[in-house]
């Protein structure tokens, strides 16, 4: 069936919009023509796509207040968007909206290695923020799988952590203070670069609000020294309730390793063909990292050894060197690379206490087989954050539903056990109707009342986060 074409009401209203746009910006940064703004149509989570109203790449603050401010004038709802990375749809715009990217704002604009802190631009990526230490000896502690190419930006908004948030924590905490554009173009700075300012925690407010409270331009971020040493081990088992009880008996211990990950044999098969790791074939894997002086490694590792040998591993490695150290976490790297080319899949989200991790994963199993499409777990063991990657083929009528239906279980048992339904993805759209399975309306109504305060017309990344007959309602009571 043929799309309608625009009316010219809106040819002309999009035409006005994107000329006020240009005014503020340079030509190069405003990107209306429909051909390149598929480019921005959706994120990582390819199934759902959107081509927004037009694109801009602002590369200061002062350019993103302009924006917003003209967005804010002509009731134009705004997009905020990292790299696009968003495995949640936290970044899909609406037809009526503009994408603002940080992707041009890379700069560091500040390192106090005194003070143990860095200041940068948000389009600035994960990595390239250690990159911008790391010859003062220093790091910086989120590590997400993505973070070759995820944005400083998008992990604020979806509070991310990674493989050693075991140890570091998340963006929350390693945050200091942050530059914020409200939508009404509006300055504010959050925090900054000392501990524990007085007040409310308006920094706890904005990590992990998913860019619908305003547009974060710059952040400050806290830096640590790098460990004196590191060591991996590696070990498998013929079970992933087994390899669980392992997870839970290292935590129930009072060791805190710096990671612990866990992969199952679909899992372990993709990557080992793909990476070529040399990692064993078993039906769980774990790869547990510990940090410190040689002694302080050496101990740790003992106790941890210890425990696994109760639960009658088929292999124990310990990395020897920094090469075989490379090798034990290039698998883990690659994971979703690696199944991304075998089949379609959906990676969920889910947190959970580990002590219900033996519970969890059988469950997970049965709800495969009640489905009948394959799951394969790699996950952040050591906190309970969940990464179930559901394998379905897009191609194929229905699939996509089911797989829908299928997370959506996984993502409720993981409420009923004591969790909750993201760790660090977000919700975005993926989750937003599912937040009912875990929060009360009133509970709802009052996080609601808070973007109400910091954006009343509702315009900052609208549909996503609230279920979507509650926050369009918001939005049209606001109009």
């Amino acid at each position: 069936m043929d799309m309608p074409n625009p009316s010219a009401s809106v040819i002309g209203r999009k035409a006005r919009i994107v000329e006020r746009l240009q005014s503020v910006l340079p030509k190069d940064s405003v990107i209306s023509d429909e051909a390149e703004t598929r480019a921005y149509e959706c994120d990582a989570l390819t199934a759902y796509r959107c081509p927004p109203l037009a694109a801009v790449l602002p590369r200061t603050t002062q350019e993103v207040a302009e924006v917003l401010r003209i967005c804010h004038q002509e009731g134009v709802p705004v997009v905020p968007r990292g790299a696009g990375t968003s495995l949640a749809g936290g970044s899909l715009p609406t037809a009526d909206s503009i994408i603002l990217g940080v992707s041009r704002m890379t700069q560091v604009l500040e390192a106090d290695y005194d003070n143990r802190f860095v200041r940068v631009q948000t389009g600035r990526t994960n990595l390239s923020v250690t990159g911008a230490v790391e010859e003062e000896d220093f790091f910086y502690a989120p590590d997400p799988s993505s973070q070759l190419a995820c944005a400083i930006a998008g992990n604020i908004a979806m509070n991310s952590g990674g493989a050693h948030c075991l140890k570091y924590g998340v963006t929350t905490n390693n945050l200091l203070g942050v530059t914020m554009v409200q939508m009404d173009g509006t300055i504010v700075e959050i925090g900054g670069a000392h501990l524990d300012p007085g007040g409310l925690d308006l920094l706890g407010v904005i990590c992990g609000s998913e860019g619908q409270l305003g547009v974060v331009t710059e952040a400050t971020l806290r830096i640590l020294r790098k460990p004196e040493g590191a060591r991996p081990v590696l070990m498998g088992f013929d079970s992933n309730e087994v390899a669980g009880t392992c997870v839970s008996d290292i935590i129930k211990a009072g060791i805190l390793p710096v990671a612990i990950e866990f992969m199952d044999r679909p899992c372990i098969e993709a990557c080992e063909a793909f990476a070529k790791a040399g990692y064993p074939m078993c039906e769980a894997l774990l790869i547990v990292e510990v940090e410190g002086s040689e002694a302080e490694i050496q101990e740790q590792l003992a106790l941890i050894l210890e425990i696994a040998k109760r639960h009658n591993p088929v292999e124990l490695r310990e990395a020897k060197d920094a090469d075989e150290a490379g090798r034990i976490w290039l698998g883990r790297k690659s994971a979703f690379g690696a199944m991304g080319q075998i089949n379609d899949y959906m990676c969920l989200d889910g947190t959970i206490p580990v002590s219900e991790l033996p519970y969890v994963l059988r469950r997970i199993g049965e709800l495969s087989k009640h489905y009948g499409l394959g799951v394969a777990n790699v996950f952040h063991a050591g906190d309970g954050n969940m990464h179930p990657l559901i394998l379905f083929d897009a191609n194929k009528p229905g699939d996509l539903e089911l797989c829908e239906a299928f997370g959506a279980d996984i993502l409720r048992l993981c409420v009923e056990v004591g969790g909750c339904l993201t760790g660090e993805h977000g919700v975005g759209i993926e989750k937003r109707d599912l937040m009912l399975d875990q929060y009360a309306p009133e509970d709802l109504n009052a996080q609601m009342c808070v973007k109400d305060v910091f954006d009343p017309q509702w315009l900052l990344n609208p549909a996503k986060v609230f279920p979507l007959t509650s926050s369009e309602s918001r939005r049209h009571a606001a109009e």
